[in-house]
């Protein structure tokens, strides 16, 4: 049988090396973030690249208990309080295309649509048109864009204006705000929600789609854990119930989940 084989962690007796890097100069030196971004990209960021990571972080780390991953985590420790890892395993498997999910569709999005205004010598604003129309002909949603609480996402803005700063912001960007200016113009208005514009600022710093879906999993786990931990200190065992509207033969009777 082959070893397995693997580029990211070395280790032997009182020696650890992530990517090269030695842990103890990590944890003496580096912050989280540091490591992060050396693990998925195989060096250490420019304090640029660091703030730009630390502000995706600190945007996606929890948006109330009632986001699907937080309920799911609250959910399973109400019912199973002897497991805090499986109550922030299920928080994770609630992510995905719905929740969390959208900047990985949304960055393959900006990679399509940045080359063929390349291919087509068009502009960027008009590929964003053609993609709109494209996406109302098949009925299918524009990734990136509306949010259930926020009109204008506040976190956009914000995250923009740091890659500004910084010195990140490209076509990604700029591709993303023509797709939500022509949905605004085509549709109706909605929000520039945080997986445009993480997938945006993403795209510009070189990080593959995947990675859109992996940070918000890594910064949600933080939210996660200080939900679980609420629920567990502050609330009573099986707290939680779910009203249930039975609606088959005879039905009509509201009763609640045990």
């Amino acid at each position: 049988m082959e070893p397995w084989r693997t580029a990211i962690v070395e280790a032997s007796d009182g020696r650890i090396r992530l990517r090269g890097a030695d842990v103890t100069s990590l944890m003496a030196e580096r912050t989280f973030t540091d490591t992060i971004f050396l693990l998925h990209r195989s060096r250490l960021p420019s304090p640029q690249e660091r703030a730009m990571i630390d502000a995706i972080l600190s945007a996606c780390a929890d948006h109330g208990s009632g986001a699907p991953s937080c309920a799911t985590a609250r959910l399973a420790i109400s019912g199973n309080r002897s497991s805090v890892s499986a109550a922030i395993a299920a928080g994770i498997l609630a992510v995905g295309d719905e929740h969390g999910g959208a900047g990985s569709g949304c960055m393959e999005m900006i990679a399509a649509g940045v080359e063929r205004a390349r291919q087509q010598s068009a502009s960027l604003e008009q590929i964003a048109s053609q993609v709109v129309i494209e996406h109302r002909a098949i009925g299918k949603r524009v990734s990136g864009l509306g949010h259930r609480v926020h009109t204008n996402d506040p976190r956009t803005p914000v995250l923009f204006d740091l890659a500004k700063t910084h010195g990140f912001a490209g076509d990604g960007i700029r591709f993303m705000q023509a797709i939500h200016a022509e949905v605004v113009k085509q549709v109706k208005p909605m929000a520039l929600n945080i997986d445009g514009a993480l997938a945006a600022v993403l795209y510009d710093m070189g990080f593959p789609p995947v990675f859109a879906r992996l940070i918000f999993i890594i910064s949600r786990v933080a939210g996660l854990t200080a939900e679980v931990m609420e629920e567990l200190t502050r609330e009573r065992p099986m707290r939680i119930r779910i009203p249930v509207t039975f609606d088959g033969e005879g039905g009509g009777r509201v009763s609640e989940s045990e």
